[in-house]
């Protein structure tokens, strides 16, 4: 199995906007793939400009807010790619693209990391924004698993955000319920009944 990064990814248009979005990275030797799906606004920044940052979020709702909708997150300037970083990071990756494997389904760009920086310490996350996280992933992936399944994942996560997240897991976790929900077409709420528990 190859090691897989869950990073925030930033790339920029031509006209310079940011598009920011949670992706795993993968990494091939010294390189680190970048695998977006078929429509995506990545794949028409990286054809515009190839390169990307990663950027290993501080606050866990960026990575929730990002797989709902939520983007605007502050960023800052790279230091060595016409791009830019998430501002609260642990720490950030430049990587320039160094080859395209083009697919009419899912394109791999190969980065090849030119810079990083360490920000703040990471000492590591906890259950509930390991949760988030999970879940975030689950959120991308509606469309493809069923229902059952949906749930079953989303109750067995909300043990660890009931025991142990703060306000910011609580509302990272909020809005991926509501996504969740809004998919399933059902109001009931999972957390809910795992505080009850």
């Amino acid at each position: 199995m190859p090691l897989i990064l869950e990073t925030i990814v930033t790339t920029l248009s031509q006209e310079g906007g940011v598009h920011l979005v949670p992706f795993g990275l993968i990494r091939e030797g010294d390189d680190y793939v970048l695998a977006p799906f078929r429509p995506s606004p990545t794949i028409l920044n990286l054809d515009a400009n190839p390169c990307f940052c990663a950027s290993s979020p501080r606050d866990v709702r960026v990575i929730a807010g990002a797989v709902t909708g939520r983007r605007a997150w502050a960023v800052v300037d790279c230091d060595r790619i016409r791009g830019k970083r998430l501002a609260d990071s642990f720490g950030h990756a430049e990587f320039a693209v160094a080859a395209v494997e083009d697919d009419p389904t899912r394109p791999r760009y190969r980065g090849r990391m030119v810079h990083s920086a360490a920000h703040a310490p990471f000492i590591g996350y906890n259950r509930a924004q390991a949760a988030v996280l999970e879940a975030a992933i689950l959120a991308t992936r509606l469309h493809r698993l069923a229902p059952d399944k949906i749930l079953a994942e989303m109750r067995y996560l909300a043990i660890a955000i009931s025991k142990t997240a703060g306000p910011r897991e609580r509302e990272a976790w909020d809005w991926i319920e509501d996504k969740v929900a809004a998919h399933l077409g059902t109001d009931a709420r999972i957390l809910a009944a795992a505080d009850a528990a």
